[in-house]
């Protein structure tokens, strides 16, 4: 139990005995038992969703979407992008075999795929749901120019089962597959984030966002600023329609280093503010990248990114 859990109990009274139930029993055990009802998150703060992706959450043993969950409800967030590593393994995706060729691997997964009932997908959204975390985007490696159409229509049915309003993916390194993709997207009407590393600038996206209405940015303002790119609250101002959600990390120039949040050059305040005072809908998601410090682990250091922003964001 992380003391920090204790300022979003809503505590009638500061009796003794209600704060040593908080030390001593589990979080969802307290709520139920002592209040009778359900200890949802809530990491909307200056009208600003403060989400996580679950690649934040990469270096913890265990990996299932029901665990990513758990990890977002010790970090009081209440939005996600879900990657489809955790997704298909809850979903019963076929495992990698001792031997396996990778062709072999990835046609038993796109077989997989294509035949997957989405069933499954809406009870992991349930669960998320139910829990109170939004999953607002779904991100599986599915949008390769290996890839079938099957797999590309996958992600976005699963998606949806999912509870998610868009996808995301890397971005393509050919026009053809923007075009292949948006043309997926639009008959699902279901947008597409590309999200860039540092080879991003300005007009990156300007082609794919050309080819289709349903081709958008994930823009990560880390990689944005360590390509050194001119100023990027104008790349936002002048394309906050087409982001589907954003990646904040701190980042060096010149293609510099991931720091912990507030050492890098990367503008997080400016940015997070403008969203506020904007009212931009696009969640402002964790990706956290930097190396965690001795005696630290995933989850302890997404709270750090999560206390981070939601200071500039309550100010």
């Amino acid at each position: 139990m992380n003391i920090r859990h204790l300022s979003r109990r809503r505590f009638i009274g500061s009796s003794a005995v209600a704060a040593a139930g908080t030390l001593l029993l589990p979080k969802t055990t307290f709520a139920h038992s002592f209040f009778g009802i359900a200890d949802k998150p809530n990491s909307v703060v200056g009208g600003v969703l403060i989400g996580v992706t679950t690649y934040s959450y990469r270096d913890m043993k265990n990996v299932t979407a029901e665990d990513m969950l758990q990890y977002c409800l010790q970090n009081n967030l209440s939005g996600v992008e879900l990657r489809g590593d955790a997704a298909e393994l809850s979903a019963g995706a076929p495992k990698h075999e001792a031997g396996q060729s990778g062709a072999d691997f990835n046609k038993a997964m796109a077989q997989w795929r294509a035949t997957v009932s989405m069933d499954v997908f809406k009870q992991i959204g349930k669960k998320f749901k139910d829990a109170g975390v939004q999953i607002y985007a779904y991100k599986p490696v599915v949008f390769g120019d290996h890839n079938t159409d099957d797999e590309i229509n996958y992600a976005f049915n699963a998606g949806k089962a999912l509870g998610a309003n868009h996808c995301n993916c890397e971005m393509p390194e050919s026009d053809a597959q923007t075009k292949r993709i948006g043309d997926i997207a639009a008959k699902h009407k279901m947008r597409i984030g590309y999200h860039a590393h540092t080879q991003a600038t300005p007009t990156l996206w300007d082609t794919a966002m050309s080819q289709s209405e349903y081709n958008c940015i994930n823009l990560d303002i880390g990689h944005y600023v360590a390509g050194n790119n001119p100023s990027l609250v104008d790349f936002i101002l002048k394309n906050h329609e087409r982001i589907t959600s954003m990646h904040i990390k701190d980042r060096k120039v010149n293609n510099g280093p991931n720091t912990e949040w507030g050492q890098g050059d990367t503008p997080i305040k400016e940015v997070l503010l403008l969203m506020k005072k904007n009212h931009y809908k696009f969640p402002a998601t964790i990706e956290l990248e930097y190396k965690i410090p001795a005696g630290s682990d995933d989850v302890k250091e997404v709270t750090k990114c999560r206390e981070f922003a939601a200071a500039i964001l309550s100010a």
